[in-house]
């Protein structure tokens, strides 16, 4: 592991709004083991806004920094590192000369949640582990525990330090998410959106909104696309291995190519990188996870070089 040198890290948040809440009974409760005292939750209360941690390099070799949008019912703790102990991709992403930024959507994580149904008018999902093991492809559908893909890429000895990081999430806020991505963006400037599973589309959708910010897109298998407009910045779409025998990864493999063709019909630069077809098998849902998490890095790395030409992305020297 190369030394990285920093500048500043720096947490921010963006987005949300300013409500209220009235006719809440006043509860005695006993606070942090004291004598019980008046508990008032009326009043006015934050809510909708992201958490994104900057990590600024001393000396960045590329002029564009990378925003990493996790995936749903997941926190930005996806990228830092893997369930086994490795370093993660923000990590990576830094040794290579990035400026990065991992984000925590509204509700998540360290962006926080607020009360229902007060506030939220919804109650959230969450996820259990034999939910995540079909999802994420660890193993064929209904075979949490007792089978895992034989050539599988998740180190499936560390799943239960994985599940550690599932949160709840809320199935209504989209738009929420997107509005707080959107200060972020103009907060940040011009930049490469980086997007896992929802995260992912979101991202798309942050291209489409802000398309003179947005440079470039990369897209982990990613869920809920919009649909297709005339921008004219490269995109790469990244799938893993066992689409086929995942009833829903299949449909939403489906849709996203729906998107592609569609993208390609209006003249975007569009990349598809199907990993088992490029000679990387068994990748899960999380290939940021995975074991060859770093030679899946390299791929998209590799991309992003091989396209710079359209964003600007020429490495700079590092200064003597």
């Amino acid at each position: 592991m190369s030394n990285v040198s920093l500048r500043s890290i720096r947490s921010h948040f963006f987005g949300g709004v300013t409500t209220q809440v009235q006719g809440l009974p006043v509860q005695d409760r006993t606070v942090a083991a004291g004598t019980p005292r008046p508990v008032d939750m009326n009043g006015s209360y934050s809510v909708g806004q992201m958490y994104a941690m900057h990590y600024a390099l001393a000396q960045p070799r590329f002029p564009l920094p990378i925003l990493l949008w996790h995936g749903g019912g997941m926190t930005g703790a996806q990228w830092e590192a893997t369930p086994d102990g490795r370093p993660g991709w923000l990590w990576r992403l830094l040794e290579a000369g990035f400026d990065v930024w991992v984000c925590d959507a509204p509700e998540r994580g360290r962006a926080s949640w607020a009360m229902f149904p007060e506030i939220y008018r919804s109650s959230p999902i969450f996820r259990s582990h034999e939910e995540a093991w079909d999802v994420f492809r660890i193993g064929p559908p209904g075979g949490y525990r007792a089978a895992a893909h034989l050539d599988t890429q998740f180190p499936v000895e560390h799943f239960d330090q994985f599940a550690r990081q599932f949160v709840p999430r809320w199935l209504d806020h989209g738009e929420m998410a997107l509005a707080a991505y959107d200060e972020l963006i103009a907060a940040v400037g011009p930049c490469i959106v980086l997007g896992h599973s929802q995260g992912g589309g979101h991202a798309a959708h942050a291209a489409q909104r802000h398309p003179g910010l947005v440079r470039a897109l990369v897209a982990l298998e990613p869920t809920g696309m919009p649909a297709a407009a005339e921008i004219g910045i490269p995109q790469l779409v990244l799938w893993g291995d066992h689409l086929d025998q995942s009833p829903l990864w299949h449909t939403y493999r489906q849709s996203v190519d729906g998107y592609v063709q569609a993208m390609r019909q209006c003249g975007a630069p569009v990349t598809v990188l199907d990993l088992p077809a490029a000679g990387l098998h068994g990748n899960s849902h999380a290939c940021m996870l995975d074991r060859n998490s770093d030679e899946v890095l390299a791929r998209v790395i590799a991309w992003l070089s091989a396209t710079s030409g359209s964003f600007s992305l020429a490495p700079h020297p590092p200064s003597k």
